[in-house]
């Protein structure tokens, strides 16, 4: 077990195939749990409606995932009709997507095609974060968050990460311990499957208390 607060940047880190993608598709409710429970604020996450559900865990997978259509419709999906230009450009402005977006050639209604072609990698990103706050979650999950991206964006994503840990609980599964160590307080380590080490990041990676964790953090498998 381990606990997320408010506030928090948690992240999950392991090998390849050791659950960590898994959990956050059990967190957003892709999978249902068959063992064990998954609560916010002490309430059993199976119990809310799937509609609420969805306006408090937000989900920025791997593989961006933009769709032929304007910068604005790609921010708002999954909001409510009754949402307003200003509330899709103050997703963008947290997300610090709206500097690029006014720079296109029609500001927020320009069309961008599948997969968001045209915009660079770290844009793209920016807009799928920009999604994901749009419906004022309280926990943000990030999967692989800067996986396709070059170092340069990676940091201005990293940057916004801490911007945005004031206001969002924020779980993160990396390969990347570096990004790991920089944008996290709290780290889990999982391994086949089981959560073997939940600490303060600086203790997991200075001062681990199971050998499987120092043997990973050490790069003596991985």
């Amino acid at each position: 077990s381990f606990s997320v607060k408010p506030g928090q940047t948690v992240a999950v880190v392991g090998r390849s195939g050791s659950g960590k993608s898994t959990l956050l598709k059990l967190l957003a409710r892709f999978y249902t749990p068959s063992v064990g429970q998954i609560s916010l604020d002490g309430q059993d996450i199976q119990a809310v409606n799937l509609q609420n559900f969805r306006e408090q865990f937000a989900f920025v997978p791997q593989k961006i995932n933009l769709f032929s259509d304007t910068v604005a419709g790609n921010i708002a999906m999954g909001r409510s009709a009754s949402n307003t230009p200003e509330d899709i450009e103050g997703a963008a402005q947290k997300a610090h997507a709206d500097p690029f977006i006014q720079e296109l050639r029609s500001g927020y209604d320009t069309l961008i095609g599948e997969q968001g072609v045209g915009l660079s990698g770290g844009q793209q990103q920016r807009l799928c974060i920009a999604r994901a706050i749009a419906v004022d979650p309280e926990v943000i999950l990030m999967d692989e968050p800067c996986s396709a991206l070059d170092p340069i964006a990676t940091a201005r994503i990293e940057e916004l990460i801490h911007e945005l840990r004031g206001k969002y609980a924020i779980i993160i599964v990396t390969h990347n311990m570096q990004q790991a160590a920089r944008v996290s307080q709290r780290t889990a380590f999982f391994h086949l499957g089981h959560l073997i080490e939940f600490g303060e990041t600086s203790e997991i990676f200075t001062n681990p208390r199971e050998d499987r964790t120092k043997d990973y953090i050490t790069g003596r498998y991985g």
